[in-house]
């Protein structure tokens, strides 16, 4: 199972957000890729990085520090928030970033993470964020009734690299993962499934591994507050 350090970007610092609000911000980082180069050299494979105003506004906003990541860090990176067209696929995957992740154009407009996930196989993921099972896009402003599972389903034979799954209630508040949700979502599907939300202990990530099913856990405040030694969380999931 591989452990993505999260670093969620607003006003272009590295922050964590509490149930995804962007009124309840902590600032952990004005130098997010001096914070990444910090998760890199801790061992980490890969980085998690989420364009939080991007994901309000539609279109990228923190463009200079996700650049700056990429120039920094010789790790593959995802990217989530803003990204709502073909033109702004091509140009993140064109700066070097390794994966997209289409959440808000996955409910709104499945044809593209389609007709992305054709034209770049394996760098374009699904972002699916619920609250009590349902979608909500729009940086989570907007309640849908559309159930994960269902959308997970849907992007079956479509050929998507990953699926990280939010549990909105969870995120950011250090109380352990939604583990019966995500593992039935990943039971489900037969797309890798990584698990988002509340993910701040060693125990979270063994019992999240335990499953057997889910391939990935995205954690930021617990690495940030030292909750999670990232360094120790690498060397038990590789043992």
């Amino acid at each position: 199972m591989i452990l993505y350090p999260a670093i969620d970007l607003k006003d272009g610092q590295a922050v964590r957000l509490v149930h995804g609000d962007m009124d309840r911000a902590t600032v952990f980082n004005d130098d997010p890729a001096a914070q990444a180069r910090a998760f890199v050299d801790a061992g980490c494979k890969w980085l998690h990085l989420v364009d939080l105003n991007g994901a309000f506004a539609g279109t990228p906003v923190n463009a200079a520090p996700v650049e700056a990541i990429l120039k920094a860090c010789p790790v593959p990176a995802q990217l989530g928030g803003g990204i709502r067209d073909m033109a702004t696929i091509e140009m993140w995957l064109s700066k070097g970033l390794e994966r997209v992740i289409l959440g808000t154009v996955a409910v709104e407009n499945p044809d593209l993470v389609r007709e992305a996930a054709r034209a770049f196989p394996g760098h374009v993921a699904v972002g699916i964020d619920a609250r009590d099972g349902k979608v909500a896009t729009k940086g989570w402003a907007t309640e849908t009734d559309v159930d994960a599972t269902d959308l997970a389903k849907s992007f079956e034979d479509a050929g998507v690299a990953a699926i990280i799954y939010t549990d909105i209630n969870r995120d950011g508040a250090m109380g352990g993962p939604n583990i019966p949700a995500t593992e039935a979502l990943a039971q489900a599907v037969s797309i890798p499934v990584i698990a988002s939300g509340g993910v701040s202990s060693l125990g979270d990530l063994t019992a999240l591994k335990d499953t057997g099913v889910i391939s990935g856990a995205i954690s930021g405040r617990a690495l940030y507050d030292g909750a999670i030694d990232l360094a120790a969380a690498l060397a038990m999931l590789k043992g």
